[in-house]
């Protein structure tokens, strides 16, 4: 498997993805406290501020001594300064809907009540200090300048320059035609009685959003992903091999989608393998019963015939029936021999001990055995070696034992005057092995399947002796666990030539 990028990984998604969101919503909370103290004021209002305050609601109680105070703070101030006005009547009003701290309405009171009955000038005085009581005022009514003296009964003493200042804020008094009629003063709140509230809010927004975008746009594609990945899951589960997941993508889900579809085709082939040894299987079971059952027919039949009281039977005959019934046990003898050899060959009992086979002496062997046969059947028997092709890597039983069952396949379907020759060549890293008769050769339709067990060519063969059917899967056996192959090739009237090739 190629290594991964590191960036198409899935955990570095996650947390690379979580990293910058929270790092947006931590640059659109710092935006939003910086807007928000743009627009509220974290401490007391100005001494000008109030001063402003007091002149215009003066002049607006002037006027009309029956004015909406909060309507008047709502419709001229904004809602961000915040002031209390205190009123002689005892109406407290706020500007932006706060309510004060009792101890600043307190304080506000008894100034108001110091100063009640006095008479002032059209001005807002100046002034005086922290719990100073409103004495008169300066010849020509005109209000303290703050130069004055130490604040005490009957005077504004002191106080610090541009405003007189109670505790929490400056303060102005509210004059109406002369007579004090209140005092307008700084509503102090902390930083989180004006901005906790919205920045709670604000922030728990901020964090749903963010962590419901970052849950989408990183899981989202991946889940969807993972459901394919379950449906196939579900369908190989429940028997359907051709079932596969969705493999786009980089990360470990494409990874384990890209495993998992292997696997499934992995299992399909080899479900397609059982299925075809399953048929191989009651193919062999029905040919076996087939080939063990003629023999098997005869000999009960004949052992009937001389078993029956009534019937009276020569000896030639008797004899004759005799000498069938032993052909036709030997006959099942080979066939069983034949099936245990090629069970033990493809399942693999038996080591093959490779060393070196020099081809001439296991030529000679092939020969020494056949050769009363071909004279018999008037069939010349010949063998060449090239020069290279002396040694070959083998077991020289088993190899023995493939050659053998070639040759007398060749020579069963040899008519007389024809020839078998045993031939070997080197190409490249192989040893070739060439069985050659001049027979009738096998028709093109029997060619892929002459390796098959109990395959019989019969109609394409003039002259056929029985045979088991299983010689040559024996030798295709014996072939392949040597870790070579074999082939066969055919022309009618021109013979059959099977080749066998072996690692040198």
């Amino acid at each position: 498997m190629s290594k991964r990028a590191w960036y198409r990984s899935l955990y570095w998604r996650i947390g690379a993805g979580f990293v910058l969101f929270l790092a947006l919503i931590a640059g659109v909370q710092a935006g939003a406290l910086v807007w928000l103290t743009s627009r509220v004021a974290y401490g007391p209002a100005s001494p000008s501020t109030t001063r402003v305050v007091a002149d215009e609601l003066s002049a607006a109680l002037t006027e009309n001594p029956k004015l909406d105070l909060a309507q008047f703070f709502k419709e001229h101030y904004e809602e961000r300064i915040p002031m209390v006005a205190v009123m002689r009547d005892g109406r407290v009003v706020s500007s932006n809907g706060v309510a004060p701290p009792e101890d600043l309405v307190s304080e506000a009171r008894t100034r108001v009540a110091a100063g009640a009955g006095r008479g002032f000038g059209a001005r807002a005085f100046r002034g005086g200090g922290p719990g100073d009581a409103f004495g008169p005022p300066n010849r020509g009514g005109q209000p303290a300048d703050g130069r004055g003296g130490p604040g005490g009964p009957g005077g504004f003493g002191g106080g610090r320059r541009g405003g007189q200042m109670a505790r929490g804020g400056p303060w102005s008094p509210i004059i109406v035609n002369g007579q004090l009629e209140g005092d307008i003063v700084a509503n102090p709140q902390s930083a989180w009685e004006q901005l906790g509230p919205t920045l709670l809010v604000v922030g728990f927004a901020l964090v749903a959003l963010g962590t419901t975008s970052a849950a989408l746009l990183i899981f989202g594609p991946v889940r969807g992903r993972l459901r394919s990945l379950e449906t196939a899951a579900r369908q190989v589960g429940a028997g359907d091999l051709t079932a596969r997941a969705r493999e786009d993508g980089g990360d470990e889900v494409a990874e384990l989608a890209r495993a998992f579809n292997q696997m499934t085709g992995d299992l399909a082939v080899r479900a397609e393998q059982l299925r075809a040894s399953d048929r191989q299987r009651r193919m062999l079971f029905a040919d076996v019963s087939h080939e063990l059952m003629t023999p098997l027919t005869a000999m009960r039949g004949y052992l009937e015939t001389l078993g029956m009281s009534g019937v009276t039977i020569d000896p030639p005959t008797r004899a004759r029936y005799l000498s069938i019934i032993g052909d036709e046990t030997h006959r099942m003898e080979h066939i069983v021999g034949d099936l245990l050899e090629l069970a033990r060959l493809e399942g693999a009992r038996d080591s093959i001990e490779k060393q070196d086979v020099p081809l001439e002496d296991l030529f000679g062997r092939v020969m020494a055995r056949h050769e009363r046969a071909a004279g018999q059947g008037e069939v010349e028997l010949t063998t060449s070696i090239e020069p290279g092709a002396e040694i070959v890597q083998g077991d020289p039983m088993r190899l023995e034992q493939a050659l053998q069952n070639l040759a007398a396949n060749a020579l069963r379907h040899t008519p007389p005057g024809g020839r078998v020759e045993l031939r070997a060549e080197a190409h490249d890293q192989y040893i070739v092995i060439k069985v050659r008769d001049t027979g009738s050769g096998i028709a093109p339709e029997h060619l892929p399947y002459v390796f098959d067990r109990f395959y019989k060519v019969d109609p394409s063969r003039s002259g056929e002796k029985p045979g088991s059917g299983l010689g040559l899967s024996i030798v295709k056996a014996i072939v392949e666990r040597h870790g070579g192959s074999v082939g066969v090739s055919s022309q009618a009237d021109r013979g059959t030539e099977f080749t066998i090739r072996l690692p040198n």
